[in-house]
């Protein structure tokens, strides 16, 4: 098993997510059990709803979970995540959506996630809604969220695991990435993801 980080940006205990399957092709780790993505519709930054299984019509989806006020491992993976994307030949990258889903929906609503996004890559699109929903489909995808950790300045953390999630076109989370993995890797990995789909 491959051992993810939980962060919250802050330490605390580690999660197992899949080992790399030597037929899979991926350097990242298959799931040889795909994860269901849910049927769960969420508020996004674009200002209109989106539901996970239909909202894009793009085949496949790369989807991690973090929060705006996250001061370095979230930033990290997504700029990350924005080079990778950056690289793609623009017929690869136009059937690649990126989602990210707020971990911290009382201070990431969509206008938030809107703002940050756009410094990122204007074309990600963030998530947000209701704790439950939000939990609901980080347990579906394997992703923990541990909760607050709090600051004596009245400040906090929110705690949860870093792997970032590749999707195809049936909506099945196929193969993950762990915190560490490099822009060429995710490039290489996603161009797979996008030569998969039919």
């Amino acid at each position: 098993m491959v051992l993810a980080l939980l962060t919250g940006c802050a330490a605390t205990p580690i999660v197992t997510v899949p080992s790399p399957s030597s037929s899979s092709g991926y350097a990242g780790a298959e799931i040889t059990t795909p994860y269901q993505l849910p049927d769960v519709t969420l508020d996004a930054s674009t200002g209109s709803p989106f539901n996970l299984r239909t909202g894009s019509d793009r085949p496949a989806l790369v989807v991690f979970f973090g929060y705006t006020n996250c001061p370095d491992i979230c930033l990290n993976t997504m700029t990350d995540l924005a080079s990778a994307m950056n690289r793609l030949a623009p017929e690869v990258r136009a059937k690649i959506q990126v989602l990210l889903v707020t971990v911290d929906p009382d201070r990431d609503t969509p206008p938030v996630l809107a703002t940050y996004l756009s410094r990122i890559d204007p074309d990600f699109i963030g998530l947000t809604g209701k704790p439950a929903q939000i939990e609901q489909v980080a347990a579906a995808l394997g992703v923990a969220i541990e909760g607050m950790v709090g600051h004596p300045e009245g400040t906090y953390d929110v705690t949860h695991s870093d792997q970032v999630i590749g999707i195809d076109a049936a909506r099945e989370g196929v193969v993950v990435w762990t915190q560490g993995t490099s822009i060429g890797t995710y490039k290489a990995d996603f161009e797979r993801l996008v030569g998969q789909q039919r």
